[in-house]
């Protein structure tokens, strides 16, 4: 891939104008966004373990705890995707949260135990301004009505998942068989490169991600705006240790938040033409519905994390004469991302093969599909306690089949996810209702950790049946809920599609 000389001379229509199936830019920003998942699915596979084994918290705390962590990412992601488009733009963005992540990361790794909640806290705000504005600019290498735009966002979304499976699976495995000062380092460097590549390959993106103030503010006007933005960042950073270290002030914080953002995204769309506004109703459907899913999908980092570490034995892969061992949580942390890897083309064909056929489902029975296979895959987690032992272990093959079915609910639903934001909502909405997508996954992510709470034993010495019991029964009341959603939206789906006028 050769690099463009002179971004002064490239024109967002010359991007826009790419041959082929991917604009080249497309690329950088996808080895970008893999390294970053890399790790942030590093770090995520190993918080709740880590305040359970380190910070010799209960499995109810560190599950809500873990709820509250994510939940304040997400949060901060809308909050990052509406200083990018009012302020910063998406550059600026994408490269101050980096920095954050990267001090955030080798914060952890400095002193894991002392130093948990104020490298947390770094991560948590850096997140925030990289993770929606790398999304919205992916949107904009495509012109509206581009029939490539669902395949670029596939692509990109393997890129998530390649960094996922990578980050998920070797940084608890350096955790266990080395350290976790290493295994947080290990995030920190993933990070780094993440961040590198972007700033090498910025130049590529033409006019796209610069300040919507650009050519219109005196530079130093702007660069004062920018200073502000920056040191406001750096202020609330203390305020989201504070949050994340209690739980309770996280509820008054989420309570507030959800409703405020609601309120002004409301707001704004009365400023848009009617056929806007009703786009935008649409895209708020997706966004609640995602809540749900998000709040399920999420045991993985919470309930499902402590159901691995202790209620399966390590199982060996032969490969040959080589035996492999395998560690559970290794399995939890990567087993969704490979099959989404595996699985991605195969829907993109199947997809492709149902359009020329006119039978491909519109995006609102998608995603009733992907409520519907996300209560099969929690049925099959809760049928893991009938092949336990007596000593309250359990079927790993099992446990990885549920995931490979929660895979092909997410594919049904979270690809499109991102691209419908871009879609739906007029330009100058786009990063604000990306980070409306990503505060939605913010309560889902609440939610997933008051949920895996409600599903620990209140006696922390429980035997280890008791607990697969008791985390098993909750998985099965979650299969209910999601058969009852994904119901909901096929019947609510003919109204929708009207809202939707000309997105499909």
């Amino acid at each position: 891939m050769e690099l463009i000389k002179d971004a002064k001379e490239i024109t967002l229509e010359q991007i826009q104008d790419f041959k082929g199936k991917y604009p080249k830019q497309l690329w950088y920003l996808f080895l970008s966004e893999m390294w970053e998942r890399f790790a942030f699915y590093g770090m995520r596979g190993m918080l709740t373990i880590f305040m359970v084994e380190k910070l010799l918290l209960s499995e109810k705390e560190a599950n809500l705890k873990y709820g509250a962590i994510q939940a304040f990412i997400y949060t901060m992601a809308f909050i990052g995707g509406f200083f990018a488009d009012k302020i910063l733009g998406f550059r600026k963005s994408i490269f101050w949260g980096g920095i954050l992540m990267i001090i955030g990361s080798f914060t952890l790794a400095f002193s894991p135990e002392k130093l948990y909640y104020m490298g947390i806290s770094f991560t948590i705000v850096g997140t925030g301004f990289f993770k929606p504005n790398i999304s919205t600019m992916v949107g904009n290498l495509y012109k509206a009505g581009d029939p490539r735009r669902d395949a670029g966002f596939g692509l990109f979304y393997s890129g998530i998942n390649i960094g996922a499976l990578l980050g998920g699976y070797l940084c608890i495995n350096i955790a266990n068989h080395y350290s976790w000062n290493a295994a947080f380092s290990l995030a920190g460097i993933g990070m780094a490169l993440g961040l590198g590549i972007f700033i090498f390959t910025k130049r590529t993106l033409g006019p796209i991600g610069f300040s919507p103030f650009l050519g219109k503010l005196p530079a130093a006007k702007i660069k004062t705006y920018d200073l502000m933005v920056y040191a406001g960042s750096l202020l609330v950073i203390p305020f989201i240790l504070l949050l994340v270290s209690n739980t309770a002030y996280t509820d008054i914080f989420m309570y507030i938040v959800g409703p405020a953002a609601l309120l002004y995204i409301i707001y704004e769309m009365f400023k848009y033409s009617k056929v806007e506004r009703q786009k935008l109703t649409a895209a708020l459907v997706f966004i609640i519905f995602s809540i749900f899913f998000w709040a399920f999908f999420e045991q993985a980092g919470g309930s499902l994390s402590l159901f691995a570490r202790y209620n399966f034995h390590p199982a060996v892969m032969h490969v040959g004469n080589i035996d492999i061992p395998i560690d559970p949580n290794e399995v939890n942390n990567s087993a969704n991302s490979l099959f989404v890897i595996l699985l991605s083309p195969v829907f993109g064909l199947l997809w492709l093969w149902m359009s020329s056929r006119k039978m491909e489902p519109n995006t609102i029975i998608k995603f009733g599909l992907g409520f519907l296979f996300l209560s099969i895959a929690f049925y099959v987690f809760y049928y893991t306690r009938f092949f336990a032992d007596a000593a309250g272990y359990t079927s790993l093959n099992v446990f990885t089949l549920a995931y490979l079915v929660i895979t092909i609910g997410e594919l049904c639903l979270s690809p499109i996810g991102l691209s419908l934001m871009t879609t739906l909502a007029p330009k100058p909405l786009h990063g604000m209702m990306m980070g409306m997508w990503f505060l939605a996954s913010a309560y889902g992510q609440y939610a997933a950790g008051i949920l895996g709470a409600g599903m620990s034993t209140v006696n922390e010495k429980a035997s280890l049946t008791e607990k697969m019991m008791s985390y098993t029964e909750g998985y099965k009341q979650l299969a209910m809920y999601a058969l009852i959603g994904g119901v909901l939206l096929v019947l609510i789906s003919p109204v929708v599609k009207k809202l939707m006028h000309e997105v499909h």
